[in-house]
């Protein structure tokens, strides 16, 4: 007779299974970078198997997971909540890639913190996983260049220039070329070249594109246009631009991508331009403001110097789009600033790159804006401010999002750690309704940057979007917190709590916003947005009105903002759209 073993032995052994599954997946590529994560995760499961689930509450996770003091407060702090989203989509991603073999499936339901433990057979097989180890910093593979011709007679030319470049890259020291016809070949490389050929009559345009495969995100990428004619002129002139561009800017380089320098040689100069950036990209009052007075001494240090200009313009500009000033008192200096830049140094990327933001943000002039961000980018195809602005002030508003998702994730491969970068990835993904992308997207930047207010102000529009109020509520009074005073935030503040029903709280927001007019400028647009929450579209298109003659930066982005949706077919927003001059 065999004997069954016992309830507790049968409790041990699925104890042991869990951890088992438990120490693959944090040793796995989805977990191996997400430290907080992999914390999360082991403390609510080894909680669970000691049969506290149910004392899993976001206090206690807050306080044993993430180091919060005594005096954590839930309600005012959500890194509990943010933390449990990233790592219910981290494990949604997990098996459905490393994870599919797994015997057992730990899940997080949506609202608490006790995980389930789902005994599974697998169904399919695992996809191949190509290990790190495999990957060399310096391996590239390089693709054939697709052929997007009308007529489809470019393929050989495609392969012309693959071949080119393939044949240039092999004679730069300690590369290794891999060969890209097959899927190891290409997955093994840490850089991936490819493209794309078109014509237009008599015109080629060869785009190229270089990866970074470990990021999955574009380190550089250039178009170029050349008349049909000398072929082998012409893949010969691409290829060695990107023989240059690897061999001189990428691979030689231990600290990374570097861009230009800021194009001075007084070191006062230098050091208050770099107290200026760093009070910029804060997106604060206080920080713009410190902004200013830094970029006004460098300077004084160095009235040459494009790049202060360049920074002087961008910080105003940026004081009309955060609300901290009228656009009317602020844009003549943005304007003459940027022009100063470029009278300077017509070759400073920053300065065109300025002038180019100016002309999408304050004067409509699209096709005039694309053509200045393709010159600045052109100058300094590593100036990721640039990569920026082209893609979320002008590609953007244009609807042309997936272009615009491009020039982000450029920017992002040239500058990983800024936080405005990652935020305004989110805003494209909630721009395209892919919420849940918006999602994971803004809780990477909060966690990169916990106290960047501009960044729960985003989570706060993709929460509204998704129906969680009482999430986007909590989101945006922390983002006030973090940035007093903050007009814009409590704008959208009143907006999500009149789509909450909470009316008499949104129109005590209306009159505070009124209370604080009476004192300094309050961009109509987010009042516009309450009104139309509370049904008041009398009210709501008078102030839109309002917010045009103003020339509001946020109406670049009305017409792909679901904020909008409820009023986008109204004879009246029609007719307000048409002044933007966007197709």
């Amino acid at each position: 007779m065999v004997t069954k073993p016992s309830i507790s032995t049968q409790k041990l052994k699925q104890e042991a299974a869990v951890r088992r599954v438990l120490a693959t997946i944090v040793q796995s590529k989805s977990f191996r970078q997400v430290d907080r994560l992999q914390r999360f995760l082991g403390y609510i499961v080894e909680e669970t198997l000691a049969g506290r689930g149910d004392n899993l509450k976001e206090y206690p996770v807050g306080v044993d997971v993430f180091g919060k003091d005594p005096s954590f407060d839930p309600r005012m702090d959500p890194i509990v909540r943010v933390q449990a989203r990233r790592l219910r989509m981290r494990l949604e991603t997990y098996y459905a890639e490393e994870g599919q073999a797994d015997p057992i499936v730990i899940e997080l339901p949506k609202g608490g913190y006790a995980p389930n433990f789902r005994v599974t057979e697998p169904t399919v097989t695992p996809k191949k996983i190509i290990s790190n180890a495999l990957v060399s910093r310096n391996s590239v593979a390089v693709l054939p260049f697709e052929d997007d011709s009308a007529t489809h007679d470019l393929k050989h030319f495609g392969r012309g220039i693959a071949e080119e470049i393939i044949q240039g890259l092999s004679k730069l020291p300690s590369l290794v070329v891999k060969s890209a016809s097959s899927v190891d070949g290409r997955q093994s490389a840490a850089i991936l070249i490819e493209g794309s050929v078109r014509k237009n009559r008599d015109m080629l345009r060869i785009t190229t594109h270089v990866t970074d495969t470990l990021r999955g995100s574009y380190v550089w990428t250039e178009s170029v246009d050349r008349r049909v004619g000398d072929d082998f002129a012409v893949q010969e002139e691409v290829a060695r631009r990107v023989v240059d561009v690897l061999g001189s800017q990428l691979l030689d380089r231990s600290s990374g991508v570097m861009g230009k320098g800021v194009g001075t040689n007084n070191l006062a100069a230098h050091n208050f331009y770099l107290q200026a950036r760093y009070h910029l990209e804060q997106r604060t009052e206080p920080g713009l403001q410190k902004a200013v007075e830094f970029f006004n001494r460098a300077i004084e240090e160095d009235p040459r110097m494009a790049s202060a200009y360049a920074g002087l313009a961008d910080t105003y500009n940026l004081m009309a789009h955060y609300g901290v000033a009228a656009p009317a008192e602020v844009w003549t200096k943005a304007t003459a600033n940027a022009a100063q830049a470029v009278l300077v140094d017509d070759e400073s990327s920053e300065a065109h790159t300025s002038l180019a933001h100016i002309m999408a943000t304050q004067d409509w002039d699209w096709v005039g804006a694309e053509r200045e961000f393709v010159r600045a980018i052109s100058l300094n195809p590593q100036n990721a401010t640039a990569h920026l602005w082209f893609g979320i002030s002008c590609l953007a508003s244009l609807g042309r999002l997936d272009e615009a998702l491009n020039e982000l994730k450029l920017a992002q491969a040239l500058d990983p750690v800024a936080s405005i970068i990652s935020r305004n990835i989110a805003l494209i993904h909630y721009y395209q309704r892919n919420f849940d992308l918006a999602l994971e997207q803004i809780d990477q930047t909060i966690e990169q940057n916990p106290h960047f207010s501009t960044a729960y102000w985003t989570l706060g529009l993709v929460q509204e979007q998704r129906g969680e109020l009482d999430e986007a509520i909590a989101a945006f009074e922390r983002a006030i917190e973090l940035s007093p005073p903050s007009p814009r935030i409590l704008g959208a503040l009143g907006g999500v709590l009149a789509k909450d029903r909470k009316r008499d709280e949104a129109v005590k927001i209306l009159q505070r916003l009124e209370e604080i007019a009476a004192t300094r400028y309050i961009s109509p647009f987010e009042p516009a947005l309450i009104n139309f929450n509370l049904g008041k579209r009398e009210e709501g298109f008078a102030l839109l009105t309002k917010a045009f003659e103003d020339r509001s930066f946020e109406l670049i982005t009305i017409n792909i903002d679901p904020r909008f949706d409820a009023v986008r077919n109204d004879p009246r927003y029609k007719s307000l759209f048409k002044k933007l001059n966007l197709p």
